[in-house]
């Protein structure tokens, strides 16, 4: 009834000539912090709303037993000097504070399918070569479909560059490949190109990182996902948290202000036909103004929920209705005291699928009764203490395994709180066995040396980071939620504009592109100018399998980060 009359009241009086700030941010994550920090640079009084008690979303970091881990941040791609996300970075005034380390580029992904193993190399060549030689038969279709992933990829990322009637008139001859196959699926391409089924599974692998099923996901999206990591994968030195830190570093040196445990109940809306967001009402009543609201929370959560659907067009409410989610997630955080480099693992991911068709897994996360079974087959698999030596204390690895789940089976336990009922707690410590179990087949014998063990469920995902249903990608990467058929960042709701994965690009650097090209909007400017690469800016890359070229202060970091922990453990004892 509040929140009714709220809005009744606030098309009665202009209310947005109480304005505290030029912009109002809903949420912290990667897109919400990238918006934040190119706004306040242009000298707007900006301030960022963050539900949890820290910032970052996804990109978060946290502590269990001092060991620390990030739910959201597995790899970073195109980092390399004048790649995109390296320049987004020096753009963004971030790339002084921030250390990287380059994973495996002998096998920055390992792919295990039942019985067979392929590492990916990172670069093109080396992955045509190496492929050639596992599947002699297939050389030429290898070749020729893994550099058409790549022109399609160069295409689609030249698109934002024609600029003007002339470039605009060619474009549909330089990005010809791009229109060729942008209607067709993954699965589609890769079988006019490969007819062997192992193969196929292999090119399919990295289906994770957009959490759709080889028979859904446009190949050009997938192909952008293969080109992101085609010349390496880096791990930021601090995980995630690092990222996140070093951006509301930013925000605050620009006069910007974040305020965390801080929820938003509502958008404020007024006008005739309640047309134009003039503020935001927070859980605990307050009311504050702001000239444009910008969310950074999914679409459903911003449309259905904080807007009210009664605000919005009937074509809005339709699509609304037809939009589905990605899928959502179960993450097991372990610590352990094995001495994993020795059990054959290093500081590239590990992704574990059955032998089974391409699509299957995929079909699998629906199942009835996820309790079956003696373990997940379908795991990805990362250790941060072995792409992060400065988190690496000696003894203790830390992992963080992920598989994909339907939400369905959690929607009885949800509550408002934390408090979970005894059955909920039941369905996640089978859940964790069986989690467990799944990882012991990747690296036989490590249940054996579990020092803790805590599993993150999709209820955990939408306390923590509110999303619908738990969804870790945003809207579901099929045709109709991406490209011209993604959600715009400029709202049908004058001054309500949105970034984020649902919005331009999902992971990491999408979010944060997305932020950007958010902000341009409002600035009037173009998205490149914001995040032109500045030359006082540069990222310091490391390799996390060779510590010979290691500086000074990076080796002073890991002694003494092992240093505190022979006393710590001196003490306990």
């Amino acid at each position: 009834m509040q929140e009714k009359t709220i809005s009744q009241n606030s098309s009665k009086k202009d209310l947005s000539s109480q304005a505290e700030y030029d912009a109002i941010i809903i949420g912290s994550g990667a897109g919400g912090l990238a918006c934040a920090i190119c706004l306040a640079r242009e000298g707007k009084k900006v301030l960022v709303l963050e539900q949890h008690d820290v910032p970052g979303g996804w990109c978060h970091s946290f502590y269990l037993n001092g060991h620390r881990f990030t739910p959201g941040v597995h790899y970073i791609g195109r980092l390399a000097e004048g790649q995109t996300t390296n320049d987004l970075y020096r753009g963004l005034e971030m790339a002084n504070d921030l250390v990287f380390f380059r994973m495996n580029p002998n096998g920055y992904e390992h792919v295990k399918i039942g019985d067979d193993r392929f590492d990916y190399p990172d670069s093109l060549d080396s992955l045509i070569d190496r492929l050639s030689k596992k599947f002699p038969k297939e050389k030429k279709n290898i070749a020729k479909y893994l550099k058409l992933t790549r022109t399609v990829s160069r295409e689609l990322y030249s698109i934002p560059y024609f600029k003007g009637f002339w470039q605009k008139l060619i474009m549909p001859y330089k990005t010809k490949y791009f229109g060729k196959y942008a209607l067709f699926s993954l699965s589609r391409v890769v079988g006019w190109h490969v007819k062997d089924p192992l193969l196929r599974k292999i090119l399919n692998i990295q289906c994770g990182d957009h959490g759709t099923a080889p028979q859904k996901v446009p190949f050009l999206l997938h192909s952008a996902v293969m080109y992101h990591y085609i010349h390496g994968a880096y791990y930021p030195m601090g995980g995630g948290g690092a990222l996140i830190k070093s951006m509301t570093k930013v925000i605050k040196n620009h006069g910007g202000e974040i305020r965390t445990s801080t929820a938003v109940s509502q958008i404020l809306l007024q006008g005739e036909k309640q047309k134009k967001a003039i503020g935001v009402q927070l859980e605990n009543g307050e009311q504050l103004f702001a000239q444009h609201i910008i969310s950074n929370a999914d679409v459903g959560i911003t449309y259905n929920q904080l807007v009210g659907t009664e605000n919005l067009s009937k074509r809005l409410q339709i699509k609304l209705q037809n939009t589905t989610y990605s899928c959502t997630s179960i993450m097991l955080f372990l610590t352990v005291d094995m001495d994993l480099r020795k059990h054959g693992v290093d500081s590239g991911n590990i992704w574990q699928m059955p032998d089974r068709g391409p699509n299957d897994f995929y079909d699998e996360i629906h199942a009835e009764d996820i309790t079956k079974g003696e373990s997940f087959d379908g795991l990805f698999i990362s250790c941060t203490t072995l792409k992060d030596p400065t988190g690496y204390d000696g003894k203790h690895h830390t992992l963080e395994v992920v598989t994909f789940v339907d939400y369905k089976t959690f929607e009885k336990f949800e509550t408002n709180g934390k408090e979970r009922s005894q059955a909920y707690l039941d369905l996640k410590e089978r859940l964790m066995e069986k989690m467990v179990n799944g990882v012991n087949k990747a690296i036989p014998g490590i249940k054996d040396h579990i020092v803790h063990k805590e599993l993150g469920t999709p209820l955990t995902n939408k306390y923590y980071i509110n999303t619908t249903k738990g969804n870790v990608y945003g809207t579901e990467k099929r045709m109709k939620h991406i490209g011209p058929f993604a959600y715009r960042a400029k709202s049908e709701i004058e001054n309500l504009f949105l970034c984020g994965s649902s919005i331009l690009s999902h992971g990491v650097a999408g979010a944060a592109h997305s932020g950007v090209d958010t902000a341009a909007r409002i600035l009037g400017c173009t998205a490149d100018e914001l995040k032109k690469p500045r030359p006082d800016q540069k990222i310091r890359i490391y390799e996390a399998e060779d510590d010979s070229n290691y500086p000074e202060w990076l080796k002073k970091k890991i002694a003494a980060k092992k240093l505190r922990a022979q006393k710590a453990a001196k003490t306990s004892v």
